[in-house]
């Protein structure tokens, strides 16, 4: 075990309130293609930017080409958490994790047990109608064919944050648990998304510690930084045993 896994380890051991902060880099590992890598969903070829089909515009203007896309990227129905999630669920369980803030939709820390989940970019397992607010699930939603339509005959939408909208009441809150953290762990993410990077501003507890493959711009403000996958960092830290 190397001195910043040993520096980490020791790190969680002694700390209370930890916010976790984690970016695609966490749902990699599940086998999900993230936005901005190289092989990311932004890099791939289309008629038009991959931001456009995940716009208000588009959802509003023509709905079934943003499904054609939506149900085609951002289906995760089948897909497992992985060591990560478990992780954080276990530190959740003990009392020293306080919240888990995630710009992922894909709905794999709940899956993977964890409660206290605040998602700033929203989530594809909530759905409602935009004409009567019923609600859906993702599987009625991901299962339609064409447009997933209310029995009022109004058009769903997932209740995720599309290009064009405010972040949803859980940016707040996400505030609010980082300000007050003792030590923030980010993990997963380049940091040069706004407005969620702009969270890890707000720290100003005791330990910044950040977890990525490559650099970010707050590296240099962080205590502690592993350049390293999480599957690599997690493993050295958890076993989880398998169903």
């Amino acid at each position: 075990m190397n001195s910043n896994i040993i520096k980490l380890k020791e790190i969680i051991e002694n700390s209370n309130n930890i916010v976790f902060f984690g970016g695609a880099g966490v749902s990699t590992e599940s086998g999900l293609r993230d936005f901005k890598g190289d092989n990311g969903l932004y890099k791939q070829k289309y008629d038009k930017p991959a931001e456009y089909y995940l716009s208000t515009k588009c959802f509003y203007s023509d709905p079934k080409t943003f499904y054609d896309f939506y149900k085609t990227n951002m289906n995760t129905l089948n897909v497992k958490p992985n060591i990560t999630h478990y992780y954080l669920t276990e530190l959740e369980k003990q009392g020293k994790l306080k919240a888990i803030i995630t710009q992922n939709i894909d709905g794999l820390h709940q899956k993977a047990g964890s409660k206290n989940v605040l998602e700033v970019h929203g989530t594809t397992y909530k759905n409602y109608c935009v004409k009567c607010g019923k609600e859906y699930s993702a599987e009625f939603v991901f299962n339609s064919k064409g447009i997933p339509m209310c029995e009022c005959g109004g058009i769903i939408r997932p209740n995720v944050v599309l290009y064009g909208e405010m972040m949803p009441e859980e940016y707040s809150l996400a505030v609010s648990y980082i300000y007050k953290a003792e030590t923030l762990i980010v993990a997963g993410t380049s940091l040069t998304v706004e407005p969620a990077c702009s969270l890890v501003k707000i720290f100003n507890g005791k330990n910044l510690i950040i977890i990525n493959k490559d650099s970010t711009p707050y590296d240099n403000l962080a205590t502690l930084v592993i350049h390293d996958s999480l599957k690599n960092v997690i493993g050295k830290l958890f076993k989880k045993n398998d169903d």
